[in-house]
């Protein structure tokens, strides 16, 4: 159990929201890009095969391979201010926190990685060093899969372990068909039609929904990853007042030789493509920011096997970053989750003028 300071009554409350992403490489270099991926890929949650079987395939194969391809990938689509991903999980905690600042709320507002820097525990010891006692950890993961939430929930808890006095934590599951999530994505597809004009689906336009993949056994042995996808794209397509044939679902990222979800997101780009569709619109509505998977397997990767095979255009539309959809969004759903805890400006102070007052008028009576 690990030592901490003693207690002190009168401590005020604070309220912080730690949103939480995959991850990524500290460089775009095969160096970087080794250690990134030895954390990530010995999550037991990502890779759900024995644990020795998987160490030999892991270190005497993948990381000997895999690391240096993976780097030519993200160096397509690093940026001055480093990885996609990280520089604008940053602008959201900015947009996050003035969407709080609006609301005259008092809350902090932290990002941490699931595997490499910010790491969850490292976030969490300066929350609770800090003095911030109620901590709502919101997972970025739209919809649930153990690959993912569940992991990040693992990191938090293992951080827990030798903490003796805990924070109060609240946990963002999911929000998948949350009302403000369909919105925002809707809004946003509405906003690249206006500018890029809609699909014409009488002639066969086509409107694709790619959702990260995960191997087919997790559906089979309860993951509720596939389900939740689905409904998020049948809802979404309600919201825009689509038919059921304008959208397809797919499913992008496998890794290895096992089966994975279908149907797969390159294949069915080279199926359209083959097939002479004049244009397709590509949204990835289980990212929460633009990243490898979208910037360079999607719009990249994605655009060139579809066109290749004879397809038209190709028009990728951008994950809700850190825009004012995105923060309407995240202000609305972590304002539900964190119903009850003080978080207005001036809390604490309105508490002890009330404290005082009740204390004057029981003296007062105490008095007569």
């Amino acid at each position: 159990m690990r030592t901490e300071a003693p207690f002190r009554h009168g401590t005020p409350q604070k309220t912080a929201v730690l949103l939480v992403n995959l991850g990524t490489p500290d460089n775009a270099d095969t160096p970087s890009l080794r250690r990134y991926l030895k954390e990530f890929l010995s999550d037991p949650r990502v890779v759900e095969i024995p644990k020795l079987v998987w160490w030999i395939i892991l270190n005497c194969i993948i990381l000997q391979i895999r690391p240096k391809k993976s780097a030519a990938k993200y160096a397509t689509v690093w940026t001055d201010e480093g990885s996609p991903l990280m520089a604008i999980g940053k602008r959201q905690v900015r947009v996050l926190s003035e969407a709080f600042k609006v609301r005259r709320w008092d809350v902090r507002v932290e990002l941490a990685m699931r595997y490499g820097n910010p790491s969850v525990a490292s976030r969490m010891d300066q929350l609770r060093k800090d003095g911030y006692d109620r901590v709502l950890v919101f997972p970025l993961y739209p919809q649930y899969a153990a690959a993912t939430t569940a992991s990040v929930f693992d990191a938090v808890f293992d951080w827990a372990k030798p903490v003796r006095n805990i924070p109060e934590l609240r946990l963002v599951k999911h929000y998948h068909d949350h009302p403000a999530y369909i919105h925002a994505l809707a809004e946003s597809l509405r906003k690249h039609w206006q500018a890029h004009g809609k699909p014409n689906f009488d002639q066969g336009d086509v409107l694709l929904f790619s959702f990260h993949g995960v191997p087919e056994m997790t559906l089979l042995k309860g993951d509720p990853y596939h389900c939740e996808c689905h409904k998020t794209a049948r809802l979404l397509g309600e919201e825009l007042g689509l038919q059921k044939g304008n959208y397809r679902v797919t499913f992008q990222s496998r890794f290895g030789k096992a089966k994975w979800l279908e149907p797969y997101t390159d294949k069915t780009l080279e199926a359209l493509g083959q097939a002479g569709t004049k244009r397709i619109d590509v949204m990835c509505p289980g990212f929460m920011a633009d990243c490898l998977e979208t910037l360079e397997e999607i719009n990249q990767e994605g655009r060139e096997d579809f066109q290749h095979a004879g397809g038209g255009e190709f028009h990728y539309i951008a994950c809700l970053n850190d825009s004012e959809l995105a923060a309407a969004m995240l202000s609305e759903i972590t304002a539900q989750h964190m119903q009850g805890w003080p978080v207005d400006m001036g809390y604490e102070e309105s508490m002890a003028q009330e404290l005082a007052e009740s204390r004057k008028l029981a003296l007062e009576m105490g008095a007569q």
